[in-house]
């Protein structure tokens, strides 16, 4: 797709080339706050540094217990698709993978595994990205998601086009799913949020983007929601993604969402971007299936400065 036909696609109210801040996150959602004791839906961060943000909003949601157990296994699942060094945006920031590893284990994981199916060449990815050294640095073990052998044949019974595909093992065998996307611009899919970030788990992708892409990204939703989504918007690529050309394509935002409903993660990283929700064409597919909120103003938000 073209870019003139991208901004066409998604409307008017599209924020390419302008700057976001707090008071656009603060509009974007609305007065929604969350009813005195009543749990949060989604927490939107911003003002710190990526870890900083993380540990603001994950406190708010209980912290790292309420998510991940004693002895449970745990898959980190960051964009790592490209040989792209962290200021150009093309990959989660590794500062923000480095601590979700560290805040797993202090909650007593047994073991976290960190992997994406890549673009570039992945030991090039990986390394480039910084992630492989963060998370490891956190204890976490690193593995490659570029091997077929370790992709698994599923069925996917409600998937309307999508009816099987190939899962990578630990996704299949892991007690608790971390979803770690970077917010940002795609080409081919509109943008790429929490559920996009999710072709990373599966092997044969390519087949999705010659057969009605945005339904399959949200009928990869039916087979497995993550436990946890965590959008990085530290960084945000605002064109020619999803790769990027240059620092040109990047705008310093410093905000994070944080949110179990992968459809909700998505509709306010939508908002955050720029535009409205209903008009990405996974996000809409997937609220009306059923799988997650698409109207923030039914959510109980918390918002956060840092």
């Amino acid at each position: 797709m073209k870019r003139r036909d991208f901004l066409k696609s998604i409307g008017a109210g599209f924020a390419v080339g302008t700057g976001f801040n707090f008071l656009s996150i603060e509009k974007a959602f609305g007065n929604t706050l969350a009813a005195s004791g009543a749990p949060y839906d989604l927490i939107a961060v911003m003002g710190g540094e990526p870890e900083v943000m993380f540990e603001k909003g994950i406190s708010a949601l209980g912290g790292m217990k309420n998510f991940v157990k004693a002895g449970q296994m745990v898959v980190v699942k960051p964009n790592i698709g490209w040989d792209k060094a962290p200021e150009l945006a093309a990959n989660t920031h590794p500062k923000l993978v480095g601590r979700i590893v560290q805040d797993c284990l202090a909650a007593g994981a047994k073991e976290v595994f960190v992997f994406d199916n890549t673009c570039d060449d992945w030991k090039k990815a990986y390394a480039t990205s910084g992630i492989e050294k963060a998370a490891k640095d956190a204890g976490a073990k690193v593995i490659t998601g570029n091997s077929e052998k370790n992709y698994k044949p599923v069925s996917i019974p409600q998937g309307k086009t999508l009816k099987s595909t190939k899962v990578h093992e630990k996704i299949l065998e892991c007690d608790v799913f971390i979803n770690v996307p970077i917010l940002k611009h795609h080409s081919g899919a509109q943008v790429t949020f929490a559920m996009k970030n999710l072709m990373g788990i599966v092997w044969d992708r390519r087949w999705w983007h010659r057969n009605n892409l945005q339904q399959c990204i949200a009928d990869m939703v039916t087979y497995r929601k993550p436990n946890l989504n965590i959008i990085d918007a530290y960084r945000v690529m605002k064109q020619n993604g999803p790769k990027g050309v240059s620092l040109n394509d990047v705008s310093l935002e410093k905000a994070q969402i944080i949110s179990s409903d992968i459809v909700a993660a998505d509709a306010a990283a939508a908002k955050i971007f720029g535009a409205e929700p209903e008009t990405i064409g996974h996000i809409k597919i997937a609220s009306e299936m059923g799988l997650g909120a698409i109207d923030l103003s039914k959510l109980n938000i918390n918002r956060i400065r840092v």
